[in-house]
């Protein structure tokens, strides 16, 4: 039996509509079949973040605790009593979803929480794998898909998502204490980390390590694109989309001169119907699909491959139906033999 009903599932789509709009509109252009699952798993990924964040630094282990006892309780198919949990739950079961995926993203909140900065760009990938790979690589899976290749191209293309956010973001996280771009890139153009935190400030030191970081962002949206071609195709615009949108904020950032400490990068409505638009028509890519994972990313590609899902019997494979329906009832029956005797 699910675990969440209507509700749970508008509460989640209400909670994409306004914490995550880029990513709502991409949606749009997802099957209902998949789009639905999509709201769920984006809500819990933002209940996550959302666990950290909102509290103090004092409060964010017990609250990192109390995130990883959430998780396990949705794997135990015991959900917390929240709409996120519960569909959650049942995202879980249907599409054999490896733990190891949302635990990694738990992870990458929990070096959050310890305020860790990244000395280089494999540090920084490595973190952004967490935090955005493997929802990349939970998407793959809710489409159907769990080929190694393509799995590590929606890794990419988590990313370079990731690296567009950093550079849109980098006044609004100094102002708050945070520092994401690689240590190493802002000394070695001349930039003291310290004392930028301690005054914000844009320079053309400052904007060249944007500049930097965007070029590897664009350099991991073209290398996602030949993954697209492995999804279901009515899957491809949604996600063409995204890597549509979240890209464009790159280019607003260019054309703001490369200043995310007074303006916030962003993308108009108008542009956005244009992009979604756009999106509906094949690209075509010179990017080698078969590429391997990025070393950071591998260990989400071995999670799906470590646990395999046989295909579903056809509709008229009579046998391959019945062994189904004979495992349903064991499983039922023993679930009844386990259950504690009612009043």
């Amino acid at each position: 039996m699910p675990h969440a009903d209507a509700a749970d599932h508008a509460a989640c789509r209400d909670a994409i509509r306004t914490g995550s709009r880029s990513f709502f509109a991409a949606s749009a252009l997802l099957p209902p079949r998949v789009r639905r699952p999509a709201y769920g798993l984006y809500a819990f990924c933002r209940l996550s973040d959302d666990a950290i964040d909102d509290v103090a630094a004092r409060d964010r282990p017990a609250a990192l605790a109390r995130l990883a006892a959430r998780l396990a309780r949705i794997y135990a198919e015991a959900p917390c009593d929240a709409p996120a949990d519960r569909v959650m739950a049942d995202v879980v079961a249907a599409h054999h979803l490896p733990q190891a995926l949302p635990a990694a993203l738990i992870e990458g909140l929990a070096w959050d929480a310890r305020g860790l900065r990244y000395e280089t760009l494999s540090d920084l990938t490595a973190y952004a794998a967490r935090v955005a790979g493997s929802v990349g690589a939970m998407m793959t899976v809710l489409m159907g898909v769990r080929d190694g290749p393509d799995l590590a191209r929606a890794c990419d293309l988590g990313i370079a998502m990731q690296f567009t956010n950093i550079a849109r973001d980098v006044g609004e996280d100094a102002r708050a204490g945070r520092l994401y771009l690689p240590l190493a890139w802002m000394r070695e153009a001349g930039l003291d980390p310290e004392a930028f935190l301690a005054d914000p400030a844009l320079s053309p030191a400052l904007q060249g390590v944007i500049r930097r970081l965007l070029a590897v962002a664009d350099g991991l949206y073209s290398r996602s694109e030949p993954g697209v071609g492995g999804l279901p195709l009515d899957c491809r615009p949604a996600i063409r989309a995204a890597h549509l949108i979240y890209a464009e904020i790159g280019r607003d950032l260019e054309r703001g001169g490369l200043d995310p400490l007074s303006r916030r990068a962003r993308v108009p409505g108008r542009r956005k119907a244009a992009l979604l638009s756009r999106a509906l028509v094949p690209a075509f890519s010179r990017s080698d699909r078969t590429a391997p994972p990025l070393a950071e990313t591998a260990f989400l590609v071995d999670a799906v491959a470590d646990r395999p899902v046989s295909a579903p019997a056809a509709w008229w494979d009579v046998g391959g139906q019945a062994a189904r329906v004979l495992d349903l009832i064991e499983a039922l029956r023993e679930r009844e033999g386990a259950a504690p005797a009612g009043p």
